[in-house]
């Protein structure tokens, strides 16, 4: 049987199975981050919940964060700041054993993020000063050899306006297209369609106000008091509307597990642990997406980050 003709096979039997077939193709998720820790504290529960079901889920890293601060003051040692690459490769091999995950760095080094008024001129040879090019060159790679279904990334503002986030962005972007043109980056494997195309929609305004109301409710003080009181909206960083929601809140533990293990980043007593999870999980039980592009007939708002591509039989799902 040629491997075209296998794709489809397999395709069919995940259709017809409503996920992934025994002795077939899975379905493929490939989440695309800046950093470490970025996979942990924005859709790691959605990956938990779907590789628990079967589904084959990468996380590709884009730089190893390198220039990141240390925001755990017990972490704050001089032998971790002497190997800060090296211990966030680790706190990233661990958080990925706990979710479940495979995960690639992709080779970039990290920005930083600038600060001053002037701000600062990005290093020379970080990632967000990289050709879109060139910068695109490890993730189409990528994306042709582990060929997911569906990818998700940040938004056009990259979540919040680090340069490597925009910059991820961009280069999820273009490797969507890229990484299905045979004209393309032709020594970077066979062509391979994705087919959705996701952003993540985490920090919105409607969650933290329902888990504030929810704290409120129980005689709790709210971590986002402040935050909402202070809350306007930047018509240069426009909002996506959420057209996807993935019930995961069984999954909440196991993600705040694989945030703590980046250690450098996260003070396990800090404010990403400051709402207890049961108040999590009855304000907001989801994590939530913005469907950004799909090739799949898809009725929104969905609950499922393949809904069209199981009802399509993932016929498109064949080696170009």
């Amino acid at each position: 049987m040629s491997s075209a003709r296998a794709d489809r096979a397999d395709a069919e039997a995940v259709a017809a199975s409503g996920g992934p077939a025994p002795g077939g193709a899975p379905l493929r998720l490939m989440a695309v981050h800046a950093h470490p820790d970025d996979e942990s504290s924005k859709g790691a529960a959605t990956m938990a919940r779907y590789v628990r079901e079967g589904v084959d889920v990468l996380v590709c890293t884009m730089t190893g964060g390198e220039r990141g601060d240390i925001l755990n003051k017990a972490m704050d040692r001089p032998e971790v700041r002497a190997d800060l690459p090296g211990v966030r490769r680790a706190e990233m091999a661990a958080a990925r054993d706990i979710l479940g995950v495979r995960q690639q760095f992709l080779g970039f080094v990290d920005s930083g993020l600038p600060e001053g008024d002037p701000l600062p001129p990005l290093p020379d040879g970080c990632f967000a000063l990289q050709s879109l090019t060139e910068a695109a060159r490890p993730l189409v790679r990528a994306v042709r050899e582990f060929r997911p279904q569906v990818l998700l990334t940040y938004d056009t503002n990259g979540g919040y306006p680090h340069p490597d986030h925009i910059m991820t962005h961009r280069v999820a972007m273009a490797a969507f297209d890229a990484a299905a043109d045979p004209d393309r980056y032709p020594d970077c494997g066979t062509p391979w369609q994705p087919l959705k195309l996701y952003y993540f929609v985490t920090f919105h305004r409607a969650r933290l106000t329902a888990m504030h109301e929810k704290m409120l409710a129980r005689g709790l003080e709210s971590p986002y008091a402040e935050r909402l009181a202070t809350w306007t909206d930047d018509p240069a960083r426009p909002a996506f509307a959420i057209t996807t929601r993935i019930r995961c809140e069984d999954y909440f533990p196991i993600r705040d597990q694989a945030l703590l293990a980046h250690a450098t980043q996260v003070d396990p007593n800090g404010s990403w642990f400051s709402v207890p999870l049961e108040v999590q999980r009855e304000a907001w039980p989801t994590e939530d997406y913005h469907l950004a592009r799909s090739l799949v007939d898809t009725d929104v708002p969905e609950d499922d980050l393949f809904a069209g591509v199981r009802e399509a039989g993932l016929r498109r799902e064949v080696r170009l």
